[in-house]
């Protein structure tokens, strides 16, 4: 087996937990203020920094690089307490609305767990551990005084806050109708069930030997893959509410920039845009999106003394009634329109009457209105035009029947 597998589990999530704060890096240095960015931020980066440092690779490496045998221990086990008060602190966060009673619950919890860290620092330097133990140390020195305090601090306080957290979303998930954050907290409550089930081995194993039984592989092989589920869990839990909502929008705004370039190419015959300022390729796309937006726009605010009320309406009317739900009918009578007034911008001037030969002149329908017809009043009516207006199979059908057939060659 290459050396390389066995870390590969420790890896999966802190790529994970690294991934999610790098992309919350930007929100952070935007709205450091904000004590709710400041809390996910320092719980990504506490998670992160525990899978780093708990593979066999980092605890040795820690040892190795400070020269003192088991010093990883009260590292991990400090970064593993701040991640768990961490958490419990976000989940009330979550939980309760602003008041000076959430705010008490999280200084106490931060004052517990940062208590915890200050008494695992201070039994590891009372404790007695010359060998380095990188995979079995809970079990190797479960018996030694001051160590056996300073594994049973680091597991309580990991228990303590599984258990206080999983109450706390247990009693709070059937109230919450965002679907995102609901997910997040079935994810969490899956990642604190993993975290008990770890809890629950290293005790065993930790009180085998208390007792002069050997129940190491608790320890050693069954405790670390609940751990690996825990925290990775845990991460997916926080990050999904906040990551969602963003992946959504950026889809969204994604199939929009997609489905609007056909009408904003077309457009551009019309003249150029009142927002002439070029926005690059790798601009932020909602920056793209509302320029391609406000492009399309200006084109169909310039084509608006050409757009015909009457054609758009019997090509709206015509589309339904060969079956076309609402959607596309607006959109049909929209391409249509625009077509048709994209080819009358075309046209020569009229010439004199005697130059024109027998073609008849259109009658002018005296009820008709004489403002300009606007198209496009919302975004939904100029995506669906842009979605068909290149579909002839969806387009032609109805054009044939709404456009005179000796003026078809006007309006192609």
């Amino acid at each position: 087996m290459s050396p390389l597998v066995p870390h590969l589990p420790y890896a999966v999530p802190a790529v994970l937990l690294a991934l999610a704060l790098a992309l919350k890096t930007p929100t952070f240095v935007r709205a450091w203020k904000d004590p709710d960015v400041r809390a996910t931020t320092l719980l990504l980066l506490l998670g992160a920094a525990v899978f780093v440092s708990v593979s066999p690779a980092g605890i040795h490496g820690i040892n190795t690089a400070t020269g003192v045998p088991n010093i990883a221990a009260p590292w991990v086990y400090s970064l593993l307490t701040a991640f768990c008060g961490s958490c419990l602190a976000m989940v009330v966060t979550w939980r309760d609305e602003p008041s000076p009673r959430r705010s008490r619950a999280i200084r106490r919890i931060w004052l517990i767990y940062t208590g915890t860290v200050v008494a695992l620092w201070i039994t590891f330097l009372l404790a007695d551990v010359p060998s380095e133990r990188v995979h079995d140390l809970d079990t190797y020195y479960a018996c030694e005084p001051w160590m056996r305090w300073h594994i049973l601090l680091y597991l309580l306080a990991h228990m303590v806050s599984a258990l206080v957290a999983a109450y706390l979303i247990w009693t709070w998930i059937s109230r919450v109708r965002d679907t995102w954050l609901k997910a997040g907290l079935v994810f969490l409550q899956a990642g604190y069930a993993f975290g008990l089930v770890f809890d629950i081995a290293k005790f065993a194993a930790v009180g085998a030997r208390w007792t002069g039984t050997d129940w190491d592989w608790l320890s050693t092989r069954l405790a670390p893959p609940f751990a690996i589920l825990d925290a990775t869990l845990v991460g997916i839990g926080f990050i999904v509410p906040q990551a969602g909502p963003f992946l959504e929008k950026w889809t969204r705004d994604r199939i929009s920039f997609h489905r609007l370039r056909a009408l904003e190419s077309v457009l551009r015959a019309v003249g150029p845009s009142a927002a002439p300022a070029r926005v690059g390729r790798f601009a932020p796309l909602d920056l793209r999106l509302l320029q391609r937006r406000q492009r399309i726009h200006d084109g169909l605010l310039r084509l608006a003394p050409l757009l015909d009320e009457d054609v758009r309406q019997r090509s709206y009317d015509t589309a339904r009634a060969v079956g076309h739900d609402e959607r596309t009918a607006r959109g049909v009578a929209g391409a249509i329109t625009v077509r048709a007034a994209l080819a009358a911008g075309r046209t020569p001037s009229p010439r004199a009457p005697e130059d024109r030969g027998t073609e008849p002149a259109r009658p002018t329908d005296p009820a008709r209105p004489t403002d300009p017809v606007r198209i496009g009043g919302d975004e939904d009516e100029i995506e669906a035009i842009s979605r068909v207006f290149h579909r002839a199979r969806i387009i032609d059908p109805v054009r044939r029947r709404v456009i005179p057939e000796e003026s078809m060659s006007t309006h192609v």
